[in-house]
């Protein structure tokens, strides 16, 4: 079985030091990050954001030192600019300056294109995770075999529950907030040849301005030979997304064995699987959620279970099953991204706590698991 490579792009939120409020100050802190990042930190749609991007790892250790590299270089540049960088799906307290979109031609275009899904309310920051190394045809194969299996990956990664001062009373917010954005959805059942046809269809109507607004959980991209995973909140705890990705790599491997001996991919309906991303969106792995195949209401956290099973050949080869297991074990006893938050807020009272504690999440880093 071959083993895949893994990278992951997180976006931050960078809110001021004294209002803990979004502030459009990425263009300093991404110049001064240049010299030592160089392409991996990049602009974001807002100004008030910043990504960065790991290298192409095969190992779940070197993915992780590269997270926490990436974070603690990020964290102090932002400092001298008065900032505090953020690892959360939404802003938890509202923006006191009105938000600025960055100033390149692409986001302007898609600023004046899709106006009305512009503003606080919409400013998200994901977590993707690019599996590879992958030809579309493959990818694709891939895709449509993962598909059934994304719910309970963003179950598992819910980090958004506090929107500009309120709870929404989801665990990832920022799924409800982007899925206004055309595009945003499940995968569909496609292979080349349709996915060109489709993808094209949907530029040349003007839907999309161009084949990166292709906004589906699970895609090739468009840059680099992946199928990118698109459905996770970004979070402030580094080992929730290392369970992530070593998680989706181990599936990804499993399930590429059965693309390539053209098994056929499960088909459930597009109605279900929308359900079961909604439900994963509210209750995280603390309530009920679909399963993947019966399409019948489960634990979310035997859904979970499940998962790991599928997974656990593709685990196995990559070296990371008992790693895999412990992270899962540990972030069902110190909860979701999700319920830390609720919980920063019911011990300290305020949104300010709230935005303190994601902020020393994000740039501190807990022993390696595992």
């Amino acid at each position: 079985m071959d083993v895949l490579t893994m990278g992951v792009e997180e976006e931050y939120l960078l809110v001021d030091r004294v209002s803990r409020a979004p502030v459009n100050r990425a263009p300093k802190v991404i110049s001064a990050l240049e010299g030592l990042l160089g392409d991996q930190v990049q602009a974001e749609f807002y100004n008030a954001q910043v990504e960065v991007c790991t290298v192409p790892t095969a190992d779940r250790a070197d993915l992780r030192e590269q997270l926490v590299r990436l974070r603690g270089t990020v964290a102090p540049i932002a400092s001298e600019v008065g900032c505090l960088v953020v690892a959360s799906g939404v802003p938890v307290i509202a923006p006191q300056e009105p938000l600025t979109v960055t100033d390149n031609e692409r986001y302007r275009r898609m600023a004046r294109r899709f106006a009305s899904l512009v503003g606080p309310s919409r400013m998200v920051c994901g977590c993707h995770v690019h599996v590879g190394a992958l030809d579309r045809r493959r990818a694709l194969a891939l895709s449509n075999h993962m598909r059934p299996w994304l719910p309970v990956f963003q179950s598992l990664t819910g980090n958004s529950p506090v929107e500009c001062g309120r709870d929404t009373g989801f665990d990832s917010w920022r799924s409800v907030a982007f899925s206004a954005w055309p595009t945003v959805g499940p995968p569909p059942l496609l292979d080349e040849p349709r996915y060109l046809e489709y993808v094209d269809g949907m530029v040349g109507s003007g839907v999309l301005l161009d084949r990166r607004m292709l906004y589906w959980y699970a895609r090739p991209s468009e840059h680099v030979p992946t199928l990118e995973f698109r459905v996770a909140d970004v979070n402030a705890d580094v080992d929730t997304v290392v369970l992530l990705a070593a998680l989706v790599r181990g599936l990804a491997g499993t399930l590429l064995a059965e693309a390539d001996a053209d098994v056929p991919p499960p088909q459930p309906a597009t109605a279900t699987l929308r359900r079961a991303h909604e439900m994963a969106a509210e209750h995280g792995i603390d309530g009920l959620g679909l399963d993947p195949v019966s399409g019948l209401e489960r634990p979310a956290a035997l859904l979970v279970e499940r998962l790991l099973e599928r997974a656990a050949p593709g685990l196995a080869a990559a070296g990371d099953l008992y790693a895999v297991e412990s992270l899962w074990d540990e972030l069902r006893r110190q909860g979701t991204g999700a319920s830390r938050q609720r919980a920063a807020l019911r011990r300290t009272g305020s949104l300010r706590g709230v935005v303190d504690s994601l902020a020393v999440g994000t740039a501190a880093a807990a022993p390696l698991a595992g």
